[in-house]
Parts: C-alpha cells; sequence; structure tokens
C-alpha cells in the first residue's frame, strides 16, 4: 500500500539542483542591506544574458499604488521600506507585498531596479562594497545555469514583505487569468509516453484550465513543488495552481512508464518549463515524477528542478 512517504521516493535516481536551496538559504543569511544590493546586481547581470518580459508579463496595476508611494518618498525613506520588506517587518506596505503573487513581486524590484538606475529611487550608496558573504552568493548565482538563476531570484524576493498567514496559502491580490479557449489550445506530445492523464495535466496546465485539472487528481492527492514539502488534498492543489502556475508553458520532452505494486503507475517526464516573467528564452529543466492509481487518477506528483540539463536525457531504470 502507498503512502505519501513512499510516493515522494520513486524514481530515487533523479537528480535534482540542490544548489538552489543552497544558495536560497545562503542569502537568507545576508543583511537586507546586502539583500537588497544583490538583488539589484542580479537584475543587471541577468538582464544582459537573459531576457525579462518586463512589467507586462504580471497584472502590475496591482503593485501599482505601492510603488507610487516609494517613488513620492524621499531617499531615506524610500531605502528605509526596502529594507523592511527584507527584513519581513509588520508595515502596511509589508502586508501588502506579500499578498502578491510571485510574478507581480518579480515585476515591484524590476520596477524599482529602473527607477534606481533612472534617479528616481534611492540609489545604492556610491562605493558600497557587497560583504563577502555576499559576494560568494553572487558569485555562485553567476555560476549556475539560466534556469536555476530565474529559481534563485525568484526565491530571493519571493518570502520578502510581512505575510500574518505565513504558510496557509494566503490569496494572492490576483485574478486567476481564464482558460485558454479549446479552439486555442495545443496538445504536448512526449516522446515514449502515451498516458492520457499524464498528457491531460501538461494540456490543461498549459491552459490555465485549472478547474479540469484538479479532476485528474484523487481527492487525497499531494503535489510537490521544487524543494517543498507536499501539498496534500485538492483544495489546497487548486490554491497552488491558481496562485503559482498562471501562464506557465510546460515544454515535456521524453519519458516512460512502468508497473508497481498494488497496480500502480509511475511515469517520469523530463523537459522545460517556461515561466511568464522571463518569456520563451529561457526554460527550466525539470522532471515531473506521477504516481497513478489502477484507475488513472494521480495519487502523487513531484516537479523536480534538475541538477543539469543532462538530466533531461538520463533514464536509468
Amino acid at each position: 500500500m502507498f503512502t505519501l512517504e513512499k510516493a515522494t521516493q520513486i524514481f530515487p535516481d533523479t537528480l535534482s539542483a540542490d544548489v538552489v536551496p543552497a544558495i536560497t538559504a545562503r542569502f537568507r543569511l545576508l543583511s537586507a542591506e546586502d539583500q537588497l544590493a544583490l538583488i539589484w546586481y542580479a537584475y543587471v547581470e541577468m538582464g544582459s544574458t537573459i531576457t525579462i518580459a518586463a512589467p507586462g508579463a504580471a497584472r502590475m496595476q496591482f503593485a501599482e499604488y505601492v510603488l507610487n508611494q516609494i517613488k513620492a518618498m524621499g531617499f531615506a525613506q524610500q531605502s528605509h521600506v526596502m529594507c523592511e520588506l527584507a527584513n519581513s517587518s509588520d508595515t502596511e506596505i509589508g502586508r501588502t507585498y506579500a499578498s502578491w503573487s510571485v510574478n507581480i513581486k518579480l515585476g515591484f524590484w524590476y520596477q524599482l531596479g529602473q527607477w534606481m538606475a533612472a534617479g528616481l529611487v534611492a540609489p545604492i550608496p556610491e562605493g558600497y562594497q557587497l560583504s563577502a558573504n555576499a559576494s560568494s552568493v553572487l558569485s555562485s548565482l553567476k555560476a549556475v545555469e539560466q534556469g536555476q538563476q530565474i529559481t534563485l531570484l525568484r526565491n530571493f524576493v519571493v518570502d520578502m514583505g510581512y505575510d500574518p498567514a505565513k504558510g496557509e496559502g494566503q490569496r494572492v491580490q490576483e485574478p486567476v487569468v481564464a482558460p485558454t479557449p479549446e479552439s486555442l489550445r495545443k496538445k504536448v506530445f512526449i516522446e515514449g509516453v502515451i498516458n492520457p492523464t499524464v498528457n491531460s495535466y501538461m494540456d490543461l496546465l498549459n491552459a490555465n484550465d485549472f478547474d479540469q485539472l484538479i479532476e485528474l487528481f484523487l481527492a487525497d492527492g499531494a503535489l510537490q513543488p521544487p524543494f517543498q514539502k507536499p501539498i496534500v488534498g485538492t483544495e489546497s492543489i487548486l490554491r497552488f495552481f491558481r496562485e503559482d502556475c498562471q501562464n506557465l508553458q510546460l515544454l515535456p520532452e521524453r519519458g516512460f512508464a512502468e508497473p508497481t505494486e498494488d497496480e500502480y503507475t509511475q511515469i517520469k517526464v523530463t523537459g522545460k518549463v517556461q515561466t511568464p516573467w522571463f518569456g520563451a528564452g529561457v526554460g527550466m529543466n525539470v522532471a515531473w515524477r506521477f504516481l497513478l492509481n489502477p484507475e488513472g487518477k494521480i495519487y502523487f506528483v513531484a516537479i523536480d528542478l534538475l541538477a543539469s540539463p543532462a538530466e533531461l536525457l538520463k533514464f536509468a531504470r
């Protein structure tokens, strides 16, 4: 009989990018000033190598009020507000920030960076030097591949601000997009896998059709995002889809299926995921590990950010 703990161990040879949580943890140990400077440097560095879709990728009208508040402040107050966000201080702006989607948070810092460059927002002080620890984190960020870089930048900004409902899935101040009309939907092709549940998972997620997507799961099914604990139950999984998965582009490439105990089926698929913020030029190398019950319902699916592109081609059984 499968338990959730046992399900998470399927395909144990999958090599995930452990460097990502390691660098994230090091970033969170930095001072607020170093965190802010590193985010600024990261946007500058990544802007030269990665196409950033800019604020049009997010519903930036939800951040306009706060952005304009900050823009109207003096430099000292602007710096203070940004440090409060980095320190997760309980402020009105901190609570508002915490309620935004990841894309809005990325867009918020992108806009502040643009205004810093234009002299409208307090710049990094002249002659400011990153600490040795911050310089090391920045060097580590530069050294990983682009898909891991964008994941790290997301991790840097996602937990800033003050969330009184931390861990309880606070609702995002961004409307759920309408599903793509049926006539405009495209179907994925996965070399080595012909499975209606897995294919439908990819197709429905690409179409933002979360209400149909959740029907693929068992009521007590679970989904494990990269470097997180499993999200259990269809209500919580649906909330995750609506808050974190809008406008993703899943590009599965190949996979294989094999039977396992209790007439369950385990399926591993590798490919890429593109996010709306960074556009079509950058994809994260990922693996999906599915465990389906005898009726083809999803009991468990894990999404792993892979250690290297070579993992896309590796199918040791």
